[in-house]
């Protein structure tokens, strides 16, 4: 069912705009009604049923508090004890099912992931639809050769440079590794954090390998946002973490991260990724009661310490593929774990992200566009905020593709569209204009309420093809994956922006071991 909120506006001129060069402008003019919009609002696709939820949250209860989640850190213990939970001896923490209850209902309820430009800003609440594109391969898919090779620093940011483009991933995360510098995690988290705010105006969400090395950066967010104590009034980026070694034992390192999270005054993104047949229970309502119990227990983590700081609610549940024991990101089973992840996040009302796109295919085919495609859409109609891994990831998340994220934004763009529905109004149902085609010209296409709606009803596609087949040959027979590369090169040979103060860049790189050359950084160096 739409929501009022998402009716277009209706109230735009009937007259014809100049013809078709007209209507092309005005679709590029981001400030028009357009057919999709970020945040769109999901929810309407439930692959769970309010009594399978209710039996999933009960049991979720007896397991944080009968099974408890072990080794926590030392400052989540002390402030839990002194709530009510209890310690047993194999050094669990065990958490009452009243705390549960009442830390749940104090909680933050939205969280605004803010771009540098408040145009990017992302308030992930209810069921509003973002879309980020992945987190850390290890690999990248050549451009030229078209093989797979290590990551680099330069790689990331190339990739940030081209989220910054592409209009429907409405953030950055950290996309790959850069394996050329992977031998120092303080090198490597300095790094990455400044070649993403140097592609990037969207908000960034970014990766540390502890809590001591993000406290280590954030002299660098004050100085880009203009002085000690600036970023934190308004936090252009945010920090993620895997908080949980499944299953169901806290992990030091990425505790302290989300811990010292708190310090950027940005909502903090817990993922668990417990999977299924391996770290969690092969029944798919086993592993989602873990990875609730498990992304519970983050939050609890976190506003134990902090009351009613926002905390994203990242289940992300896999699959193993039980032939092999590994992880397998594209099939169905994970398309239905992703959506069910997106409902039971808007069944405890809080702002939720989880995992999708996770192609197993090393390729750019068939198998890679209907896995993307299938379960990408599934978690953004169950109403997920942030639905993450669904640009350029490939080959089950070891590798990244330029080309592969082009042609992302415009499947994403279509799952928009499906998301968005339809509305459905007394305008709408245009009984009138039916009516009147019907007894006259009998054909829509010159009226006055299909030249209103033919912007706002309609999505158009950037690249993908609609040519007769006759036309297509006379273009050479030209396949998708070659038209994304072309539009990849077009934007990435040109896309070269300075959002980073000379000045500040100077201080930034006397104080950090930036490795991110200048001459890496400008259209004369060649690359694309």
């Amino acid at each position: 069912m739409a929501h009022a909120e998402q009716i277009v506006d209706t109230s735009v001129t009937t007259r014809r705009l100049g013809g078709r060069k007209a209507r092309r402008d005005a679709r590029a003019n981001k400030d028009v009604n357009q057919a999709v919009r970020p945040g769109m609002k999901g929810g309407t696709y439930r692959p769970l049923s309010d009594h399978d939820m209710d039996q999933i949250h009960q049991t979720v209860l007896r397991v944080l508090e009968h099974v408890g989640v072990g080794d926590p850190i030392p400052e989540l213990r002390e402030k839990a004890l002194e709530k009510g939970c209890w310690m047993d001896d194999d050094n669990r923490l065990h958490f009452p099912a009243a705390l549960v209850e009442d830390v749940i209902a104090g909680a933050c309820r939205d969280a605004v992931l803010y771009g540098r430009d408040p145009k990017y800003d992302c308030d992930l609440k209810g069921a509003d639809v973002f879309y980020s594109p992945g987190a850390e391969a290890v690999t990248t898919l050549d451009f030229e050769t078209g093989e797979y090779r290590p990551s680099t620093l330069v790689d990331y940011y190339d990739f940030s440079r081209l989220v910054d483009k592409l209009e429907h991933v409405h953030m950055m995360s950290r996309v790959i590794v850069a394996t050329d510098i992977a031998n120092d995690w303080y090198l490597m988290d300095a790094n990455l954090t400044y070649a993403q705010l140097a592609g990037t105006m969207k908000h960034n969400a970014l990766g540390f390998a502890n809590g001591e090395n993000l406290e280590r950066c954030i002299p660098m967010l004050d100085m880009i946002a203009g002085g000690e104590g600036k970023f934190a009034k308004r936090p252009f980026a945010s920090a993620f973490g895997c908080p949980i070694v499944s299953p169901l034992t806290y992990g030091e390192d990425n505790c302290t991260t989300l811990v010292s999270g708190i310090k950027l005054n940005a909502p903090v993104d817990a993922v668990i990724a417990p999977q299924a047949g391996a770290t969690a229970p092969a029944p798919l309502a086993g592993t989602l009661v873990q990875v609730t119990a498990e992304t519970l227990a983050s939050l609890l983590m976190v506003n134990i310490i902090k009351p009613s700081h926002p905390v994203i609610f990242g289940a992300w549940p896999f699959v193993s593929d039980m032939r092999t024991g590994a992880f397998s990101g594209g099939g169905g089973e994970q398309a239905l774990l992703g959506a069910a992840a997106g409902q039971l996040g808007l069944y405890y009302d809080l702002p939720t992200s989880t995992g999708a796109g996770m192609s197993d295919s090393n390729s750019l085919d068939i198998q890679m566009g209907f896995e993307k495609g299938i379960t990408s859409v599934l978690a953004a109609l169950s109403g997920c905020n942030a639905v993450t891994e669904v640009a350029g990831m490939t080959a089950t998340l070891m590798g990244c593709s330029f080309e592969s994220m082009v042609i992302d934004n415009e499947m994403l763009a279509m799952i928009q569209r499906a998301v968005r529905g339809i509305e459905v109004t007394e305008e709408t149902l245009s009984f009138d204009v039916i009516k009147e085609i019907s007894t006259g010209p009998r054909h829509f296409l010159g009226h006055p309420q299909t030249l209103k709606f033919m912007e706002t009803e309609f999505l158009y596609p950037e690249f993908s093809d609609r040519d007769p087949t006759s036309v297509w040959e006379e273009k050479g027979s030209v396949d998708m994956t070659v038209r994304a590369k072309e539009v990849t090169r077009n934007l990435l040979s040109s896309h070269y922006p300075e959002y980073i103060d000379p000045a500040v860049d100077a201080k930034i790189r006397e104080h950090y071991p930036i490795r991110l050359s200048k001459e890496d950084m400008r259209a004369e160096c060649g690359r694309w």
